[in-house]
């Protein structure tokens, strides 16, 4: 099999198919914002809503998504572990959907901030660190719909130059970015160079946003929902270049459309005895922190990762 594979007239056949489903894929995405576009944006965000969950149970990483549930949880029985795949799937619709509403629904009137989708938690921490003039980090995970995060914050004039990894699909990779473009938040792909930019931001005293559940292959091994993981060093290391704080930020979904931003005080970095931020103690606080999240809303994260890279599960009650 593995000379098989070696075959490079089996390898172009391989990555010609692979192309083509990709293809296809990005254009079936692309018809569905088209398509979301022309519809009022409540209604066509709570329709992707219904069609994903009505979906999920054919969706290719529903069975992933399952297993990292049931290994999260492990009290939870199958028929609760498939309600919340199906939840986490609702939520991945309407975040999609929401690509192209996000200056629509970031309707922050500074004035008036009960008026509007958006309730803030942590405005004086907004304002400081806006006004500080120093460089920050603000990390956050993949719950409710982490995109609103940078656009939010630049309603304070806070702006955010955000770290984001794009599809593997080349094809939507494309089309997601352009559906991603708002008037608030820059958007850094996550690939070779994109250290040096987030640092060339810190120093010019810039805010840098940063998804911090994400598998680094070799970055510093911690524990996130009670399982070894590995973990992406690039936070604590570029607080401990620029000397700079190490922010959480958070958005939660609310009924009726609504979300809840949150914007919390600076974490305690851990330090080794020469003064230097111990990388993976940082990244385990960090850890800690959206586990607690995650567990609160458990079906507002995007399970859909591989991130412990295990295969079985133990049998569960039905």
């Amino acid at each position: 099999m593995a000379r098989l594979i070696r075959n490079p007239i089996v390898e172009r056949l391989l990555l010609s198919v692979k192309t083509a489903n990709d293809w296809v894929v990005a254009k079936l995405v692309g018809l569905f914002l088209h398509i979301a576009k022309k519809l009022p944006p409540q209604k066509s965000i709570n329709a992707a809503e219904k069609i994903a969950r009505f979906l999920s149970p054919i969706l290719p990483r529903t069975r992933l998504a399952r297993r990292n549930i049931a290994l999260a949880f492990p009290e939870k029985s199958e028929a609760e572990v498939k309600e919340m795949a199906r939840g986490a799937w609702g939520n991945v619709g309407r975040t999609i959907a929401e690509y192209v509403f996000l200056d629509f629904l970031i309707d922050i009137d500074i004035e008036d901030l009960s008026a509007g989708r958006i309730e803030i938690e942590g405005i004086e921490t907004f304002l400081k660190l806006r006004d500080s003039k120093k460089p920050v980090i603000v990390f956050t995970g993949h719950t409710g719909n982490w995109e609103i995060l940078p656009v939010a914050a630049a309603a304070f004039d806070l702006h955010i130059t955000a770290l984001f990894r794009p599809p593997n699909n080349k094809f939507l990779a494309k089309k997601v970015l352009k559906a991603r473009r708002t008037e608030g938040g820059q958007l850094v792909p996550s690939r070779a160079g994109a250290a040096w930019a987030l640092a060339s931001v810190l120093e010019n005293d810039g805010a840098v946003g940063l998804l911090a559940d994400q598998a680094f292959t070799k970055g510093p091994r911690i524990t996130f929902m009670g399982r070894e993981v590995s973990s992406n060093p690039l936070g604590p290391k570029l607080a401990d270049q620029f000397d700079c704080d190490i922010h959480p930020a958070r958005c939660i979904r609310l009924p009726g459309g609504r979300f809840r931003i949150q914007l919390f005080d600076a974490i305690d970095v851990v330090r080794k005895e020469n003064g230097k931020i111990d990388l993976a103690g940082t990244n385990q606080v960090i850890a800690d922190i959206i586990e607690d999240w995650v567990r609160e809303y458990p079906e507002q994260w995007l399970w859909l990762h591989d991130r412990w890279k295990i295969k079985t599960i133990p049998p569960r009650k039905k």
